[in-house]
């Protein structure tokens, strides 16, 4: 394989790959989907399971060491759990995790996702709450997401709770949390309110922002902090709580950026490659698939070219009307 000219001393290293599977999502979190009118991706728009490995072959060669396969949710996408068996059977050893809001996820799916080799699972869950689940996803599901946790942690799949903090809605639920963690085997990462369309009213009314959060947990909890192994860290300041099971996490975008660390790669559910949320510009990968006539060559050297521009994010957060898209289409 042909190997770019770019000067490796001035590539980002990224060794994280994030997969949207889907678009679609059978929630319409107010965080996620703020559009209510917005259009699906068609299914020929969408990349197949084959062109998902591609990619992922083609990250492996690029020194990603985790991929991610996340939506809208997931477990939408019809036969979900083969595209998981594809990958992790032509790619033994590849450290693959899934978000998914856990809506969908039975006993008997767990069970099953534990044999194919799945070692760990990320799962939204903001409220303890069913009418506040209700009035932040529009959708009576919380009794599933609840027992999926509790199936998951039977089971010994590493369970990560990920609660998104939204002022006046959810606040008060930070201790509850805690306790969670506390007495269960999980992590719990707070993860501040980022309003994608940077309105300020949006960002008055929601944002709680991480230092108050620490606040309030310090107050009940003695917390130490945790450094996880190098291939495990991410984007959440870690910290262990004193005689507790599990884990604190807070991942703060907008209060104590992180964007000097950032190490991955989104891919939209229509391939495009997206280097930074707050980017304006994409990689439109598709194309490039679906070319008989362009071999894994020109993947590798648009992906190691984009490595090259990975852009600083927080340099772009101030900039307004950037054309951001919801969560539900960029991967949460």
């Amino acid at each position: 394989m042909q190997h770019s000219s770019i000067n490796k001393k001035n590539v980002r290293r990224v060794s994280y790959l994030r997969i949207s599977v889907t678009d679609r999502c059978n929630l319409r979190c107010i965080y996620c989907s703020p559009v209510r009118n917005f259009k699906f991706f068609s299914h020929k728009e969408i990349l197949t399971f084959e062109e998902i490995v591609r990619l992922v072959r083609i990250g492996l060669m690029l020194g990603i060491e985790k991929v991610r396969l996340t939506g809208g949710e997931p477990f939408v996408r019809r036969n979900f759990l083969n595209l998981i068996e594809l990958l992790l059977g032509s790619f033994p050893g590849l450290d693959l995790r899934i978000t998914t809001n856990g809506t969908l996820l039975t006993k008997d799916t767990i069970l099953s996702l534990k044999k194919i080799g799945i070692k760990a699972i990320n799962v939204s869950l903001d409220t303890f709450d069913r009418k506040k689940f209700f009035k932040i996803t529009g959708m009576d599901l919380h009794h599933r997401v609840i027992n999926a946790i509790y199936d998951l942690i039977d089971a010994e799949i590493l369970t990560k709770i990920n609660i998104v903090a939204l002022k006046n809605i959810n606040q008060d639920e930070v201790l509850k949390f805690a306790k969670f963690a506390y007495e269960n085997p999980v992590h719990v990462r707070f993860i501040e309110f980022m309003d994608l369309s940077m309105s300020k009213d949006q960002m008055g009314t929601y944002f709680y922002s991480a230092n108050d959060i620490l606040s309030v947990i310090k107050k009940e909890y003695s917390l130490i902090k945790y450094e996880p192994k190098e291939n495990a860290k991410g984007p959440a300041r870690m910290y262990k709580i004193q005689g507790g099971l599990g884990k604190i996490g807070i991942i703060s975008p907008l209060s104590n950026h992180f964007c000097h660390t950032c190490n991955r790669f989104r891919i939209t559910a229509n391939g495009k490659l997206r280097t930074c949320l707050f980017a304006e510009k994409d990689y439109d990968l598709k194309p490039i698939l679906r070319n008989p006539k362009l071999g894994d060559r020109f993947l590798y050297r648009i992906m190691k070219n984009a490595m090259a521009r990975k852009p600083i994010g927080s340099k772009l957060i101030s900039k307004q009307g950037n054309g951001i898209q919801g969560m539900y289409v960029v991967g949460g």
